[in-house]
């Protein structure tokens, strides 16, 4: 582990708040995948894609894949059940690492640069150790990998909801009582440290994505499903067995760095630098007075880190750009 290199601030594209990138329905395997796509703006870009969290969506890349497309043409998936895609029949790491492996191939634009946000990033960590022919480089925004004080995370609450048969009918109704101006705050209080730092755009867009939620009858469930699937990932990785996240994590082979917000309030603190202390080939950003989605709350200094890695994987010519 080393500390992240960080790419020039005037090497950036100047500021802008570019609405949320195209989509299209893409039926994959019987099922609708709903995939965004950053077009890069240079010749010679390498592909990327991006996986949200829990709750989360493709949009959710939407300023920092604008901010990389000099460098990378980027793709950002919904998972199953979220966002725009169709549900799925399963809400667990391997079915949806499984989902992003099969995308890559049926894209056909592997190896790619792979992002992992919160549970995007767990997700990610298994793609990169099953997969490593798929993978240039992996970049990980407050991973969701595994901890057991759940004191640590505001998810807590949540974990007396797995304990119910059918908790999912208890998530809709609570969904139901709360109006989705109140649930639009609701989220982002928890995920974003200084919302000083959330332009009117991107709650507006925030909105509209809890909108889509609360018209998809499908939504309470897979949330719920999908939380139960991650801890059954944490407890699965504290056991004998090759499950385990955090063992896969030491497999990883590709450059790798992982950020993490000093003030995340989901996913306990220590697990960023864990990661990067277990993945062999990786550069650490821990950045104060930030939260849960660095890629939301500041994206020029995380797409800094990024390029910063682009710049140490590959060629000399870049190396020497960022040593300039």
């Amino acid at each position: 582990m080393k500390p992240a290199t960080l790419w020039p601030e005037r090497l950036l594209p100047a500021h802008s708040v570019p609405p949320p990138w195209p989509g299209r329905e893409v039926r994959l395997d019987g099922a609708v995948t709903y995939v965004r796509e950053t077009p890069a703006t240079a010749p010679n870009a390498e592909p990327a894609l991006y996986v949200h969290g829990l709750g989360g969506s493709s949009q959710n890349w939407t300023d920092l894949a604008g901010l990389l497309a000099d460098r990378l043409d980027g793709q950002a998936i919904d998972l199953p059940g979220f966002g725009r895609s169709e549900p799925g029949r399963r809400y667990t790491v391997p079915v949806f690492a499984d989902r992003v492996i099969r995308w890559i191939e049926y894209s056909d634009r592997g190896p790619v640069h792979l992002f992992g946000n919160s549970l995007g990033g767990a997700i990610s960590v298994r793609v990169a150790a099953l997969r490593p022919d798929l993978v240039r480089t992996l970049t990980l925004v407050s991973p969701a990998l595994p901890f057991l004080d759940f004191r640590r995370s505001l998810q807590g609450r949540m974990l007396p909801l797995l304990a119910i048969p059918r908790g999912e009918r208890v998530a809709a109704w609570r969904l139901a009582q709360l109006a989705p101006e109140v649930m639009a705050q609701q989220v982002m209080e928890a995920c974003v440290a200084d919302l000083s730092r959330i332009s009117d755009q991107r709650r507006s867009e925030a909105l509209a994505e809890i909108r889509v939620r609360y018209e998809a009858e499908h939504y309470a469930a897979a949330y719920v499903r999908t939380f139960r699937g991650l801890v059954s990932s944490f407890v699965r990785s504290y056991l004998p067995g090759s499950g385990s996240l955090w063992r896969m994590a030491g497999t990883v082979r590709a450059p790798s760095l992982v950020i993490g917000g000093r003030q995340d309030r989901l996913v306990d603190v220590r697990v960023a630098p864990q990661a990067a202390r277990v993945i062999p080939d990786s550069r650490l950003l821990m950045i104060n007075g930030v939260g849960h989605v660095a890629q939301l709350e500041v994206p020029r200094l995380v797409a800094r880190a990024v390029l910063g890695l682009l710049a140490e994987a590959g060629e000399p010519a870049r190396r020497a750009d960022l040593a300039g």
